[in-house]
């Protein structure tokens, strides 16, 4: 393949003669995160790395403790490893919490304010900075398309990265189609109609389909149409995991490339995390409470980083869980309830003293691989699923919104990891669940499945597994 567009000047300099990857995620927090991890795993075989990130994503990110890496907005503690900035046309004032709302402007900005300073960017990377090589190739999220005419307007590869599940990827693709069936906009009659037509999915209910609420809107659906004209598609899974929706996906896509879990992956380097990504401040507290506890007690509850709930929901949540009797550690963002920040009545507040933990964010991989965590309450988002599995903790899943409910079905239906739970939440089923979860018979098969499961992953993370081969395949495919 090509081997990059334009010279940079300063030949001399030792990083011009490496090979140079552009990474530019889709900016929310659960898209950043794997995107760098997989740009580190780029540097560890000897790329040098420019990371772009969308204006308002870099001021959240020298906000937090994440700002140790980032000495300026152009550089980074770690040589051959940069960050950049382009314009993003958003008005988001540095302490503005994400919203829903906010995500479809943020959307919009990433198909429409995002391409000319990216271009320019890329220009100046190859013509003016004697600092970088010139560009080998651009890996970019799945979630945009710009990118790959950017690249074929310099003469390199681009490769997407699909930062969710395949299983999620292989239903979006289908949106339309289940559109032109009525299926789409989802009529509660048809909640658990069996969808058993789309290529490499088996025994998907219509609720399980990603924005099977929508039909207005067609994000990311119109971006995924672009797909085949990238030079190949990576996902962040392993093939085992996902095998009958890879080889449908596979037969659709000729270059398909499963590098996960990039963690497993990362872990095998020399990452010492000084580049971190998170756009919250980490609570380092969290852990040390963890230590106090005993091995497998503690419930950790987290929803991501997107997802909002009704207040009455967030009540009898916090409820379930206080009834349920297990020690708990409970992440409450800011803005987890919708229009209106998250607070618990007094009553509540009395009854956690000396029984649970509650924090805006923390380090959540470190967290679920504390022997003191036995159980795992989330919103089944693809980065936190792949954790609960590296981790060895099974999961209690109520997933929000995207891929994350078919990333429930799977977990629950195929995997064997973990506990559906309905929508409508309930303070007594979240208490049954809860104890289930901790407690049960149930809760123990789910824990020894998800080792089960771990162990296949690092198999296949490991030197000749799949995805350590893939990862070799598709660093030799840049540079051929």
């Amino acid at each position: 393949m090509a081997n990059g567009g334009g010279n940079a000047t300063g030949s001399g300099n030792s990083s011009s003669k490496k090979p140079h990857a552009v990474f530019i995620p889709f900016p929310l927090q659960g898209h950043i995160t794997p995107l760098l991890k997989l740009a580190k795993l780029f540097h560890h075989r000897g790329f040098q790395i420019t990371f772009v990130n969308a204006a308002f994503i870099n001021r959240r990110l020298l906000k937090s403790s994440a700002a140790g890496a980032l000495t300026s907005p152009s550089s980074s503690s770690v040589a051959d490893f940069r960050f950049e900035t382009i314009p993003d046309g958003l008005h988001f004032g540095d302490d503005e919490e994400i919203t829903p709302q906010l995500m479809y402007f943020i959307c919009e900005a990433s198909r429409y304010n995002f391409v000319v300073p990216f271009r320019h960017l890329v220009s100046k990377l190859n013509h003016e900075d004697s600092a970088a090589a010139p560009v080998t190739c651009i890996v970019s999220d799945a979630h945009m398309a710009f990118p790959i005419t950017v690249a074929q307007e310099i003469g390199v590869p681009s490769f997407l990265f699909w930062p969710n599940s395949a299983c999620g990827f292989m239903s979006i693709k289908h949106h339309n189609l289940l559109k032109q069936r009525s299926l789409i906009p989802l009529k509660d009659e048809l909640a658990d109609t069996i969808v058993d037509w789309i290529p490499g999915l088996k025994d998907i209910r219509l609720k399980d389909v990603p924005f099977a609420e929508i039909d207005k809107y067609d994000f990311p659906m119109r971006e995924m149409e672009e797909a085949y004209k990238a030079s190949g598609i990576i996902f962040n899974t392993f093939d085992i995991l996902e095998q009958d929706v890879l080889d449908a996906i596979s037969a659709m896509f000729p270059h398909v490339y499963t590098i996960g879990p990039l963690q497993l992956l990362l872990n095998s380097t020399s990452d010492d995390g000084s580049i971190g990504s998170s756009l919250w401040e980490e609570e380092s507290e969290c852990l040390q409470w963890l230590n106090s506890m005993k091995p497998n007690s503690v419930v950790y509850i987290s929803f991501g980083s997107v997802a909002v709930m009704e207040p009455q929901q967030l009540t009898e949540f916090a409820w379930g869980i206080v009834n349920s009797n297990q020690p708990f550690l409970w992440i409450i963002r800011p803005n987890l309830v919708m229009g209106e920040a998250a607070a618990l009545p007094p009553e509540l507040l009395e009854k956690i003293k000396g029984r649970g933990m509650i924090a805006k964010w923390c380090q959540q991989e470190q967290v679920l691989k504390h022997p003191s965590v036995g159980g795992f309450l989330t919103h089944c988002g693809w980065n936190s699923t792949l954790d609960s599995l590296c981790a060895e903790v099974p999961i209690l899943c109520w997933p929000w919104l995207g891929d994350q409910c078919i990333n429930r079905r799977y977990s629950c239906s195929h995997w064997g990891i973990g506990i559906e739970m309905n929508k409508d939440v309930k303070r007594d089923e979240v208490e049954k669940l809860v104890r289930n979860l901790m407690e049960g018979e149930q809760g123990k098969e789910l824990k020894k499945k998800v080792m089960e499961w771990k162990k296949l992953a690092v198999e296949a993370t490991s030197d000749g597994g799949s995805s350590f081969m893939n990862l070799e395949k598709l660093v030799n495919e840049v540079l051929g």
